[in-house]
């Protein structure tokens, strides 16, 4: 993980989220859950706003404060996260994703253990802005995107009843994970939207943003961030050495 790096000429106050990496053109930190990243129809408090309100306060700056998003995560998803400071840095972060050089791992509890130990899962999406729900539809259906995905299976708990996937996105399509996952019958653990007949409302959804990893948008150093997913179940399930393992192999 990247040391964390304050460069705007004084030391801030300390910040209300947990920071894995700053300096003048980027924000990198872990995303609480059950925020949505950006303003949404809900009207409750985003990740977007809190992040520049939280800028402002700390580097007491006058006036608005930009803050570029390069990519998202679901409202009930954690974890690492990284935001443009600059749009020169936003711009630079944005072809990186286009041109697949913005990478981005995560972990997730699945129902089910796949048939395969790991593969890739390529799928049309098709989402429904109506709804906001996406499905798997056939290949050339007008509106749907290509998504694909890599899985490795890294271990099982409760009698295979529950398993932990690591998922590399080559794409980044709304829900992909959830969905994909679910059309090989292996939804994901507490996701009311993709998996409603095997989990219980209520539940926390087992998704987490392991590892995001860019060049650096003026240096061109490679910035890795690695967020652990919380010590609560089901993550419990599974021993924090596990994580820390997967966390230093990327």
């Amino acid at each position: 993980m990247t040391t964390n790096s304050l460069s705007e000429g004084r030391t801030p106050a300390e910040s209300s989220f947990e920071i894995l990496y700053e300096d003048n053109h980027l924000l990198g930190i872990v995303k609480p859950v059950n925020i949505p990243t950006q303003g949404d129809a809900s009207g409750d408090p985003d990740l977007l706003s809190l992040l520049k309100e939280d800028i402002k306060k700390r580097y007491e700056k006058p006036g608005n404060v930009y803050l570029g998003l390069v990519h998202r995560l679901d409202r009930p998803v954690g974890g690492a996260m990284i935001f443009a400071k600059t749009s020169k840095a936003a711009s630079r972060l944005s072809e990186a994703v286009r041109s697949r050089s913005f990478d981005k791992t995560y972990l997730a509890i699945v129902h089910g253990v796949p048939r395969q130990q790991q593969g890739r899962l390529t799928n049309t999406l098709l989402k429904n802005e109506r709804t906001n729900t996406v499905s798997v539809v056939s290949k050339g259906t007008p509106g749907g995107k290509e998504a694909i995905l890599d899985y490795e299976v890294i271990g099982t708990a409760q009698g295979d009843s529950l398993t932990l996937v690591k998922v590399t996105l080559l794409t980044g399509r709304p829900h992909q994970i959830r969905v994909q996952l679910s059309h090989i019958g292996c939804p994901l653990y507490g996701d009311q939207k993709y998996g409603q007949t095997v989990n219980k409302p209520g539940q926390q959804i087992a998704l987490w943003s392991l590892y995001v990893g860019c060049p650096h948008p003026v240096t061109k150093e490679p910035v890795r961030l690695v967020s652990l997913p919380p010590e609560d179940a089901p993550w419990s399930l599974w021993s924090r050495q596990i994580y820390q393992q997967l966390a230093q192999q990327l």
